[in-house]
Order: C-alpha cells, then sequence, then structure tokens
C-alpha cells in the first residue's frame, strides 16, 4: 500500500510539473511585441520618416512601438533606454547620439537580452549588436566627392562641417576625402556642426569671414548643408558649390532651383526603416537573419533631381 501511494504521488507530480511547463511555454507567446524606438533626434525629418515606416510595419502587425526623442544628448537617451527596458520592450530600433557615449545603454540591453536592431550609424561597439541596418554612408560621401570633382576639375578651396561623434557622418567623409584625393582641393576649414541646421549656419558664418575663396562645402548630412546654404545666401556670396547626404525632400528642392545646393548622396529612410523591421521579427521568431543589411546610397543632383521628386523621400 506504501508502495502505491508513493507511485500514485510520483505519477501526481510529474504530470503536475508537464502541466506547468505547458503553462510557462503557452505564455511566452506573446500575443504583442512591444518594440522601442530612439534616434539621435527626432527634430531631424529624415528619422520622423524612418520612425514612421518602423510604426506603420509595427502596427500593421498589430504590435506596438515606444517612440522616444534624445534630442542630441546622450545621457537623455541612455535614461530614455532604462526606461524603455522598465517597459518590456522585446527589441530596440537603435541610432546613437554618441557612437561611443552609447556604451552604458548598450550593455543595459544586453543584460536585460534585449535584441537590438542598430540603424542608420553604427555604434563603437558592435559586438552588442544583434543586426545592423544602414545605408551605405561612405559611398554616399563618395559620390558628393566625385561630383564635386566633376564640377570642379581645376580644384580649389574648400570646407567640411562634420560631426564625430556621429559614426554615419564620419564614414561619408571619409568616402568624400578618397574621392577627391589627389585633385587638387584644399581644405581651409573642417568643424563639427553637429548634424544640425542652426549650428551649421553660426559656423558657416563664422569661416565665410575668415575666408573669401571658397568653392565649396561639404556638409555632412542635409541640415548641415542646409545651413551652410542659408549663411551663403544670408552674405550675398555667389559661386560657392554645397553638397550634402540624406536626399531629403529640402535638399532636393534646393537642387531643382538652381541653388547653391547642388548635390546629395541620396539614401532611403523608408527602405531602412522597413528593413529594420523585418530583420527584428526575424530575430524574434528566431529565424535565420543578416548581421549586416546594407541600403543603396547615390548622387541627386540637377541632373536626376526630377526623377526622385520634391515633395517626399525616396
Amino acid at each position: 500500500m506504501k508502495k502505491f501511494l508513493i507511485g500514485l504521488l510520483t505519477l501526481v507530480l510529474t504530470f503536475g510539473l508537464a502541466a506547468c511547463n505547458t503553462s510557462e511555454e503557452s505564455s511566452s507567446e506573446k500575443d504583442q511585441y512591444v518594440f522601442g524606438y530612439t534616434s539621435m533626434t527626432q527634430y531631424n525629418p529624415y528619422f520622423q520618416v524612418v520612425e514612421k515606416a518602423i510604426r506603420d510595419k509595427v502596427e500593421a502587425n498589430g504590435d506596438k512601438l515606444i517612440t522616444t526623442n534624445p534630442a542630441m544628448d546622450v545621457e537623455l537617451q541612455i535614461n530614455q533606454i532604462e526606461d524603455m527596458i522598465a517597459q518590456g520592450i522585446d527589441a530596440i530600433f537603435l541610432n546613437p547620439v554618441d557612437w561611443e557615449g552609447i556604451r552604458p545603454a548598450l550593455a543595459m540591453l544586453k543584460e536585460a537580452n534585449i535584441p537590438i536592431i542598430n540603424y542608420d550609424a553604427e555604434v563603437k561597439d558592435m559586438e552588442y549588436i544583434t543586426s545592423y541596418v544602414g545605408s551605405d554612408n561612405k559611398n554616399a560621401g563618395k559620390v558628393a566627392g566625385e561630383d564635386l570633382v566633376k564640377n570642379f576639375p581645376d580644384g580649389g578651396n574648400i570646407v567640411i562641417l562634420d560631426s564625430p561623434t556621429m559614426n554615419s557622418v564620419n564614414d561619408r567623409i571619409e568616402g568624400f576625402m578618397e574621392a577627391i584625393e589627389g585633385k587638387n582641393f584644399e581644405i581651409v576649414a573642417q568643424q563639427d556642426a553637429k548634424g544640425d541646421l542652426e549650428t551649421a549656419l553660426t559656423v558657416t558664418e563664422d569661416i565665410l569671414q575668415a575666408h573669401s575663396d571658397i568653392i565649396a562645402i561639404m556638409g555632412g548630412n542635409d541640415p548641415t548643408a542646409l545651413g551652410a546654404l542659408a549663411a551663403v545666401k544670408a552674405a550675398n556670396i555667389e559661386g560657392i558649390a554645397i553638397y550634402g547626404v540624406d536626399g531629403s525632400p529640402d535638399a532636393k528642392t534646393a537642387i531643382a532651383n538652381g541653388e547653391a545646393l547642388i548635390g546629395t548622396g541620396a539614401q532611403s529612410p523608408i527602405s531602412i526603416g522597413e528593413k529594420s523591421v523585418e530583420v527584428a521579427y526575424k530575430i524574434l521568431k528566431g529565424e535565420d537573419y543578416e548581421k549586416k543589411i546594407p541600403v543603396e546610397t547615390f548622387i541627386i543632383n540637377k541632373d536626376n533631381v526630377e526623377e526622385y521628386g520634391t515633395d517626399g523621400w525616396q
């Protein structure tokens, strides 16, 4: 009788444990995924388009997207990511304010076992990243440089407006420099415009006062190029060619209107957003995925701007 009771108890415990495991497995199958989204700043129209592309695909699947705006403050970005972890996000779409300074947030996400889809600009510590989706930024700068060489075959004095904390901009400037190497161009000023229109406007105003023989300005993104354009127009200076990177509607409008901004290394924020979502779902569902997903870049200038239009992103 004693052996019978022990056997019965063992059987009950075994079935109870199996039922418990089945319940746990069932509860792990989520009815709704929650994603986090952070960019260096949502005041840049480019990132507004990326966010919308991501949101459209996430919400079409019945899932949720939490969006934050650190507005170029890396400490705020880290705090916002910590808050999103506390809200139980399943994965995050991350574009860093500072490619090095974001490290504490990456460590927190790794500790929480949250996949990181790094988009547009790489972080320095890529070992934390689950997958990266971004434009071929080096090529975006290269095609701008090639267009400059074509338009100014004899070279001349130029200005570079970069942003050292943004690795995407670093890559663009590197590609630009390679394209103009040995082509008789001299860099008379290179300053940090922080990827911001207002900052670029102020920086360019100062540079124009110090240098009167500039033939071109290369901006690390379109807001920078548009800030330089505003400064050149305010100073009523002609003959300076301005380049940017993005392919934004405002930049394309300036090109179409024949203004000093004559070219932009174009990318597609819509494609970046959509591809980021596609890889995020593959990761969460345990499917095979690519660790690095490049998105094409190309020059938009007066020769092809009508093909891409000025009322939206390509």
